[in-house]
């Protein structure tokens, strides 16, 4: 797999973690979290997907999407819900809880995260300890934003639920410091905690994607897929290395290691359109990007991205996009009034 790749993508779509809960539930517990849209503006303003996941620090408890089938997670589990859908974690199957949105909307602690009691179906501040006299389950949960416009082929590769368990992820994993660390962050508070969890959560994200890879059957599509298969995967390199060069299909097939007609076929079967489409569209992500970071001059733009005249670029941005690149801009407002956001991925 093609881990330069992934990184592109991941900085391109302004990958970023934020606002973590430490809970603590005393069984018989539940909690329903409603679907991300509805929460996305309180969590994460200026985002436009959510993905939610959970940890399981000690215990054991069910997660599943509202009216599926739910999945055991033990300590050290990780449950994803890339598509951003309601969903439910409880301490047995079954269970349905109180989608509480005011939950999200509760003023924001002096330092994260957020600790919480859930017992029952009441979602309270933690006062301490819960689960006296009963079973508990000790769980991080936290959200990550990113772009899911002009084009990010990352979400149409996830699933509705990503469950990676434990054993899985190994005890040197990223993983297990992140759902140690935010645990000890929530009782300790110490100066750049909060930093050190978004930065954590990001990181987290790309190892779970990581196991996932990993453990797809082979005659798995997609894009994560492709990143794997060593034809697909070159291509890709390089379209994401050199977005403005001038590729062909036929120079780009010979870089590959194929003809074109087999690095059209093989590339379509995996991603699931042409390598010339998908590199217009991955440009227009890059573009739209630059229009909404920096004040660069829209004929600028075109050139990085690949094309000889901002009259050129400017059909193919609409075409893909759906409006001009100086209407996505002003739509944009302030973002791209500044210097670039922050990448670290």
């Amino acid at each position: 797999m093609s881990g330069d790749t992934l990184s592109d993508l991941l900085r391109a779509v302004r990958l970023r973690g934020a606002l973590f809960y430490h809970v603590e539930g005393a069984a018989p517990w539940v909690a329903e979290a409603p679907p991300a849209r509805e929460i996305l503006g309180a969590i994460l303003p200026g985002a436009e997907h959510m993905i939610e996941f959970h940890g399981v620090v000690a215990g054991s408890c069910y997660g599943a999407l509202v009216g599926e089938p739910p999945l055991r997670l033990e300590a050290g589990d990780v449950i994803l819900f890339p598509q951003g859908d309601a969903h439910v974690l409880s301490s047995a199957p079954g269970l349905r809880g109180v989608d509480d949105r005011g939950l999200f909307s509760t003023p924001r602690p002096p330092q994260l995260p957020y600790a919480l009691t859930v017992s029952g179906t009441a979602v309270r501040p933690a006062t301490g300890r819960a689960g006296a006299g009963g079973e508990s389950a000790t769980l991080v949960c936290g959200f990550l934003g990113l772009d899911a416009r002009p084009f990010n082929p990352l979400l149409a590769a996830l699933p509705r639920v990503l469950r990676v368990p434990g054993s899985a992820l190994g005890a040197g994993s990223w993983v297990g410091a992140l759902l140690r660390a935010v645990a000890d962050e929530s009782s300790r508070k110490r100066a750049g905690g909060e930093a050190v969890l978004e930065r954590m959560s990001e990181m987290l994200f790309v190892e779970v994607l990581r196991r996932h890879v990993d453990s797809l059957p082979a005659e798995e599509t997609g894009w994560l897929a492709g990143l794997r298969d060593p034809a697909v995967g070159r291509a890709l390199a390089l379209l994401h290395e050199r977005p403005g060069a001038p590729w062909t299909l036929e120079t780009l097939g010979e870089q590959a290691g194929l003809s074109r007609s087999a690095l059209h076929e093989r590339f379509v079967h995996f991603i699931g359109q042409p390598p010339m489409q998908y590199l217009t569209r991955w440009r227009m992500q890059l573009a739209a990007g630059r229009l909404r970071d920096t004040s660069a001059k829209v004929v600028e733009i075109a050139l990085e991205v690949g094309y000889e005249s901002e009259a050129a670029f400017s059909r193919a941005f609409k075409r893909e996009v759906g409006v001009a690149p100086g209407a996505w801009r002003r739509a944009r407002g302030p973002e791209q009034a500044g210097s670039p956001p922050r990448t670290s991925v």
